[in-house]
């Protein structure tokens, strides 16, 4: 039977100077790691302040002898006093960046007002003066001529191309090509969604307001669908089916370079077209009724690409040296001598629009100076952040995902050079802990604006990589399995449920034997899908794995996953959404807490250090480095 280390208990609470049994042997407990119970949720905001570095030391004038088994810090970053400074109410924003949204709207509706005009008075003018004029009264004479050629293909197929412009269809289609826009490419295309779901809409103000006013019966045959109680002029469906199929063939024209970009876009252009001879054929509407809704739906088209889509004058773009006239701006404000900063930029996950509002961001706050450096597929950070700090670099910020940030944190680990979080990736797992914005400029300017703290690491290593340090988790098995098998290209798309995805396919995998060493004790073995090592709890979309960890108190946790079965897995989410109530050995969820631990396993697992696979190996080794690293966070009351 194994040897039993002691698992944190729910509810458990240490006093300093109290005494715990770590690896067989008994020892103070640290006076910072004076926890109540397990919270049974993650509430926001409701942890205390992480320590300042003059916190540390004066929570040690005070506990005495019961700090002498923490570890010493490597560095302690000096504090001065200054006065809180508060950050813009718009980070990033500057009058020479006006986009003239509002000009553009303005354009909009009054043109939208010309076009419902234009519409109405065609509508007047079919059912008033021109009613005994050809081509009106040759109308009829085409609607009949196509109900005697009617057949039951015929008639199953204008069923099924009539519906392309039905109201549910074309609502449901436009939000998903809108969400899509929104959620797949990076950076998201949210003009290209404004203008799709903008004409849409228009077109269908515009619809309303025409059968309000106009007011012409259907023609005079057997009509294949329930007449709705609008007028037959115009066309909704194949105003709908225009504003919809026309839009996506402009943005597949204007958007798309692939070759075959033309053939799709002439195929989206015919379904408007197909849409008006379906209604004509089904007996609902007059031909000059389609070609209403043919001249709705592009006018809509019209009048909003030109004021949301590049390259328009309406639009009121600004000029391309806006970003310099904007810092320009902003350094000529009265503002203290502050450090040059060195932002250290991942150019996969940043783009030019994020990296010219963080540059302004860096401005406005007094560091005009600052240099961009980006990374490379060879040098994730690590290297640029050496060199930075060899140039005398006195504060760094990091833009890019969890991988990112732990090349910069592992080369800053020790220094106490402050460290400037800009979440721009698909996790970010230390920014949400840390509950820092996840708006770009946002946390920019939080950092900027923040004080200095110490927070710690974590540092691996195992067969096959060398030494590194972690910011937020690493592990084995599933996770890692689960990183593995998720493509860049998934989480471009999907973001973080991509992850899920993933690890549905993984859950059929062989569990893993492995032994554990927490500091020096005795071994304990286990079985596992998974094994976590965290430096932090919560992970995306609000999960906890590791409830309890934090980044200031001087330990990691690992947290060991065994269940069997849909009732273990279950249980285990039972564990979790509790604060890590009903965890201990032999259930499907386990946790400890240690200094260092040593990890082997019978055969090769995938194993992963912040998101970033390393490759399968039979062996991790873990140890805390406490407070090595020091990250602006925005001040907080004590």
């Amino acid at each position: 039977m194994d040897a039993t280390v002691p698992t944190r208990e729910a509810g458990e609470t240490k006093e300093a100077g109290e005494t715990r049994e770590v690896g067989g042997t008994r020892e103070a407990w640290p006076a910072h790691r004076t926890r109540g119970p397990l919270r049974t949720s993650r509430p926001p905001r409701t942890r205390g302040p992480l320590r300042t570095p003059e916190a540390e030391a004066a929570e040690a004038d005070t506990t005495g002898p019961a700090q002498t088994t923490e570890p010493a810090r490597t560095t302690e970053p000096a504090q001065t006093s200054r006065p809180a400074r508060t950050a813009p109410p718009r980070p990033g924003r500057s009058p020479a960046l006006s986009n003239g949204a509002a000009r553009a709207a303005a354009r909009v509706g009054a043109f939208a007002v010309c076009q419902a005009a234009l519409m109405v008075g065609a509508g007047l003018l079919l059912t008033g003066p021109a009613r005994g004029l050809w081509p009106v009264t040759a109308e009829v004479a085409a609607v009949e001529a196509l109900e005697d050629a009617r057949t039951g293909t015929l008639d199953a197929l204008s069923t099924v191309v009539s519906a392309l412009g039905d109201t549910t269809t074309v609502v449901g289609l436009t939000f998903l090509v809108c969400l899509a826009l929104v959620l797949a490419p990076r950076p998201p295309r949210w003009r290209e969604a404004v203008f799709l779901a903008t004409a849409v809409s228009l077109q269908a103000a515009v619809f309303v307001l025409i059968t309000a006013c106009v007011d012409r019966t259907r023609p005079d045959v057997e009509r294949m669908d329930a007449s709705p109680p609008t007028s037959s002029y115009t066309s909704g469906h194949t105003g709908a089916a225009t504003a919809l199929y026309a839009g996506l063939a402009v943005l597949v024209l204007s958007r798309v370079r692939a070759p075959w970009r033309k053939p799709v876009a002439a195929l989206l252009l015919l379904v408007p077209l197909l849409v008006g001879l379906a209604r004509l054929y089904r007996g609902m509407h007059h031909p000059t009724d389609v070609a209403g809704g043919l001249a709705n739906g592009a006018l809509s088209l019209f009048v909003v690409g030109r004021a949301v889509l590049d390259g328009h004058t309406w639009a009121a773009r600004p000029p391309a040296d806006a970003v310099d006239i904007a810092v320009d701006a902003a350094a000529r404000r009265s503002a203290p001598a502050r450090k040059q900063a060195t932002v250290i930029v991942n150019p996969t996950v940043t783009d030019t629009a994020t990296r010219e509002r963080l540059r302004l961001v860096l401005a406005q706050h007094g560091y005009g100076d600052s240099s961009f450096v980006e990374t490379t597929a060879q040098d994730p950070g690590g290297g640029r952040t050496a060199e930075a700090l060899r140039a005398g670099a006195e504060l760094v910020v990091v833009c890019g995902g969890d991988g990112t940030v732990r090349a910069v944190a592992d080369a800053l680990a020790g220094t106490g050079v402050p460290l400037v979080l800009v979440p721009c990736g698909t996790g970010n797992l230390l920014v949400r802990n840390l509950d820092l914005p996840l708006s770009p400029a946002e946390a920019l300017a939080a950092g900027l604006t923040g004080e200095p703290r110490a927070l710690d690491l974590g540092r691996i290593e195992g067969d096959g990589f060398p030494a590194v340090h972690f910011t937020a988790m690493a592990g084995a098995g599933l996770d890692a399995a689960m990183l593995e098998a998720t493509s860049d290209r998934a989480k471009s798309v999907l973001g973080w449920p991509a992850y899920v995805l993933a690890g549905v396919k993984g859950l059929r995998a062989p569990r893993m034997r492995l032994t554990v060493r927490l500091d020096g004790g005795p071994e304990l073995h286990r079985t596992a899908r998974m094994v976590l090592v965290a430096n932090v709890g919560a992970v995306q979309a609000g999960a906890a794995p590791v409830p309890a960890a934090r980044p200031d108190d001087g330990v990691l946790d690992l947290a060991v996953f065994d269940p069997r079965g849909a009732g273990g897995w279950l249980r285990a989410a039972g564990v979790l959404l509790g604060g890590g109530r009903g965890a201990g050995e032999g259930r499907a969820v386990e946790f400890h807490t240690f200094r260092r631990a040593e990890l082997s396993f019978t055969r090769p697992q995938p194993r992963e250090v912040d998101g970033d696979p390393v490759g399968p190996g039979m062996r991790l080794a873990a140890e805390v480095r406490p407070g090595a690293l020091t990250v602006m966070l925005p001040a907080r009351e004590r």
